[in-house]
C-alpha cells in the first residue's frame, strides 16, 4: 500500500473530480456556478483562509473551470501511454495552452522569499505566497506541485463504464478509482461475453 496522498495531490485530484458521471450517461460539472464553487471550497477548508465563509463571485467559477480544463489536459498527458478520461478524450486543451493557463493562474499571487532556520539544520530559503487568499492561484500551485512531484507516476484514468475520474494507484493490481467502478467493469465484461456467445 502506498503512502497517503499529499495535500497537493489530493487537492489537484479533487479539482479534476469536479467533473463526474451524472448517473444518466452524461457528465456533471460540480463547478457550474457560484453556488457549486462555494460548496466545493467550503468542503476543502485548507484551500483559502476562512474557507468556511467563502462565497464565490460570478467570475471565479469560470476561472477555476479554465484551470480545471488545463489540469485535466495535463493529467491526460501524465497517464500516457494510457488513455485519458472519457470526459476529456475529445476536448482536451492542447498541452502548451494547458501549461500557459496553469502557470498564469499560479502567478496570480506573487511569492516572497522566506528564510527558515532551526537549531538543528542549516538555513533554507523557500518561496511562499505573498497572499494566501487567491483561490485560483492556490489550486494552480497545488496542481503544479503534484504534477512536478513523484506522485504523478501513480496517476491513472479510471476506465470503468461511465467513470470519468483520475486517481492515484494505491497497489499494483488496482485498475479502477473505487470498488464500485471495478464492479461495473466486471459486469460490463460479463454482459459483453454473453452477448457475443448468444
Amino acid at each position: 500500500m502506498q503512502d497517503t496522498p499529499s495535500e497537493d495531490a489530493r487537492l489537484a485530484l479533487d479539482l479534476a473530480s469536479t467533473i463526474r458521471h451524472d448517473g444518466n450517461g452524461g457528465v456533471a460539472d460540480d463547478l457550474a456556478g457560484p453556488a457549486g464553487l462555494t460548496a466545493w471550497v467550503r468542503a476543502h477548508p485548507g484551500v483559502v483562509p476562512d474557507a468556511a465563509r467563502f462565497v464565490a463571485d460570478e467570475e471565479t467559477p469560470g476561472c477555476v473551470r479554465e484551470l480545471r480544463a488545463a489540469v485535466r489536459a495535463l493529467f491526460a498527458r501524465a497517464v500516457r501511454p494510457g488513455a485519458p478520461s472519457r470526459a476529456d478524450a475529445d476536448r482536451l486543451v492542447p498541452v502548451p495552452e494547458a501549461l500557459r493557463r496553469l502557470n498564469a493562474a499560479a502567478a496570480r499571487t506573487p511569492t516572497v522569499p522566506v528564510l527558515h532556520w532551526t537549531d538543528e539544520a542549516d538555513p533554507v530559503l523557500r518561496q511562499q505566497p505573498a497572499a494566501a487568499d487567491d483561490l485560483v492561484a492556490a489550486l494552480a500551485r497545488a496542481a503544479s506541485a503534484f504534477l512536478a512531484g513523484p506522485e504523478r507516476q501513480r496517476l491513472r484514468a479510471c476506465h470503468a463504464p461511465r467513470c470519468v475520474r483520475y486517481f492515484l494507484k494505491e497497489h499494483p493490481r488496482q485498475e479502477w478509482c473505487k470498488p464500485s467502478c471495478g464492479n461495473r467493469a466486471r459486469v460490463a465484461r460479463h454482459h459483453a461475453r454473453h452477448r457475443n456467445t448468444a
